[in-house]
């Protein structure tokens, strides 16, 4: 075939519209949302692309750019390499793109239907050769690092058929349809083939629509449930888009009807962007498709400040669409207050390592502290407050050992139990002497104005490490057992110390003792009773000898000012028969004696006599 007359033929296939009467049912909109949106038409080397736009006039357009358009599209995957899904009506086509920037031969198989009018994005004239016009295989050649593009005509009989891309780098691959198999597969499309006029059925497919729950107003987004939290005053949607067998928009209206089957809710319905509802039962009429008039349905809490937990129900035409369990959290009911620490004297000392908590967390800053904190509504549901300045201490509980408690403004940002940023994070200041006081705290919500007050807990003031005793669980253990050693530091004034500062670093002495816990600089005492625990496995590798052992514990800080270093003694057995020489040789002995005494009390008798 000449140059020239391949240009010809290339240039009326791209502009000419298929004959009047070839496909007679109105294609797919050029929105429909089952159609997977490319922002950009042209593919990447190794893609095989469908050209998503559709149009309604009856005519596809093959060119190698975003202008191409397919015929009769109803539906099309997102996928671009081999396991690609599309559907289109009998008849209808496909306008198939590919990028040859390493590739110089390229190739199309179909199980049915026709190829035909291959363009390149340059010159036609790139196309030295072609195989297979009108026949459902065709072979190019001369195609190197350009873009392609081809059209399929699908069969008109309904049914599944597979589209399938070949290339290779050798020129000579494809002269003939028969050396396509020796190319390289990267493009392999599935196409569901539907009767044009089975398009008419319009009900609602369950299978091919959603419908999911969403935190945030406007038009769906996932297609997903969202796992996010709703606060109180705030609204939950449930958001669905309803399309027919052929994964396309129903565009059939009908009644959709939306029910509060549980819990105390209102709900009203719209397109997301409606206003609070104020029953529990909603009925609109529309087609239910995404976009629509009627695609959402707003969830507000009936009382206000209340937490609520409901269950709704959609349907449409009768038929349920979806059912829906959300959680709306009331206002904050209670205070729980954990992991209190001991504070130095005269200060609001903060040691990051009391509560091992990161920093710049929440509303940013550091989350160093002396406790946690915890709001729950009513319900138990974990709410978050909206600043530290929320947050006062109970006035009533003021004393000259506890004089202010205050709240980090790093606040509490999650409403999950298990994320530390669950908690808010508070502090307290210390008077000059050492003691405990009961204290309050009190929240008072900015939204409502409703103020809340914790139990008491006690907040314990204390000095510095000054002294330490150390003591052992047991006086006797058996090998492999586990060893508890506690140490206990003291104030100056013989007071537990505090739980901020650190006692320094350590070094220990004890036989047959291998420590589990860790030693070495200690940053802060990990309880407010002003004690470090250490665990140790009893006895080595190569096991211990039995008997009386006497350790040694020194924090050099301290011993080098004040303390004395500790000496704990313990006994260590192997947990068998630990009786000893000594041990028979004092038994023999105990039984002679014994002997003795029998004898001496014979002989009395026998004088006796």
């Amino acid at each position: 075939m000449s140059t020239k007359t391949l240009r010809k033929r290339i240039s009326l296939v791209a502009v000419t519209a298929l004959t009047a009467g070839v496909l007679s049912v109105v294609a797919a909109p050029v929105a429909n949302a089952n159609i997977a949106a490319q922002s950009n038409l042209m593919p990447a080397d190794g893609q095989l692309k469908v050209a998503t736009g559709t149009n309604t006039t009856g005519a596809t357009v093959v060119a190698a750019s975003t202008a191409a358009l397919s015929l009769g599209l109803i539906y099309k995957d997102t996928s671009t390499t081999t396991a690609q899904t599309a559907t289109v009506v009998a008849s209808g086509a496909l306008t198939l793109i590919v990028a040859n920037t390493t590739a110089t031969t390229t190739a199309f198989t179909a199980t049915s239907g026709t190829f035909s009018g291959p363009v390149t994005l340059g010159d036609p004239g790139d196309l030295a050769s072609e195989y297979g016009i009108g026949n459902s295989s065709l072979a190019l050649t001369g195609a190197a690092a350009t873009s392609v593009a081809v059209r399929w005509a699908a069969p008109s009989t309904a049914g599944t058929y597979t589209v399938t891309a070949v290339r290779s780098t050798n020129t000579t691959n494809f002269t003939t349809l028969a050396n396509i198999g020796s190319g390289t597969t990267f493009g392999n499309i599935v196409v569901t083939v539907v009767a044009a006029g089975s398009i008419a059925s319009d009900a609602p497919s369950l299978p091919y629509s959603s419908c999911v729950t969403d935190t945030a107003s406007g038009a769906q987004t996932s297609t997903a449930d969202s796992t996010g939290t709703v606060t109180n005053g705030n609204s939950w949607y449930v958001k669905w888009a309803l399309n027919n067998a052929y994964q396309s928009p129903v565009g059939t209206e009908g009644n959709i009807v939306a029910t509060v089957t549980a819990g105390d809710a209102y709900i009203s319905i719209g397109n997301g962007a409606q206003n609070a509802g104020t029953g529990k039962t909603v009925v609109a009429y529309g087609t239910g498709a995404a976009g629509s008039t009627f695609d959402a349905l707003r969830i507000t809490q009936a009382t206000a400040g209340a937490p609520t937990t409901a269950t709704v129900t959609i349907t449409f035409n009768g038929v349920t669409v979806c059912t829906k369990t959300v959680t709306i959290r009331g206002v904050a009911a209670s205070i729980t207050i954990s992991d209190v620490a001991a504070n130095d004297l005269s200060a609001t000392q903060l040691n990051q390592d009391w509560l091992s908590d990161a920093t710049g967390i929440g509303t940013g800053g550091s989350r160093a502290g002396h406790y946690y904190i915890v709001l729950k509504d009513s319900a138990g549901n974990i709410v978050v407050p909206a600043s530290s300045g929320e947050f006062s201490m109970d006035p009533t509980t003021t004393t000259t050992t506890v004089t202010a408690l205050a709240v980090n403004s790093a606040v509490a940002t999650s409403t999950s139990s298990t994320s530390s940023f669950s908690k808010s994070v508070g502090t307290f200041t210390c008077g000059p002497t050492a003691g405990s006081s009961d204290v309050k705290l009190r929240h008072t919500s900015a939204a409502t104005g409703v103020t809340i007050t914790s139990p008491a807990f006690t907040a314990r003031c204390a000095d510095d490490p000054y002294t330490y005793t150390v003591g052992f669980d047991k006086a006797t253990y058996t090998q492999g057992e586990i060893a508890t050693m506690t140490v206990s530091f003291l104030d100056s004034k013989g007071f537990a110390a505090n739980s901020l500062d650190t006692p320094g670093a350590v070094s220990m002495i004890l036989p047959f003792m291998t420590l589990v816990s860790a030693t070495g600089s200690a940053t802060a005492l990990p309880n407010n009773k002003g004690q470090i625990v250490y665990t140790m496995t009893v006895g080595t590798s190569v096991g211990l000898t039995p008997g009386t052992y006497t350790g040694v514990v020194d924090f050099s800080a301290l011993t080098a000012v004040a303390a004395v270093k500790a000496t704990p003694t313990y006994k260590i057995t192997t947990g068998g028969d630990t009786t000893t020489n000594a041990d028979v040789l004092k038994s023999i002995v105990a039984l002679i004696a014994s002997i003795n005494k029998q004898i001496q009390a014979l002989q009395k008798l026998i004088l006796k006599r």
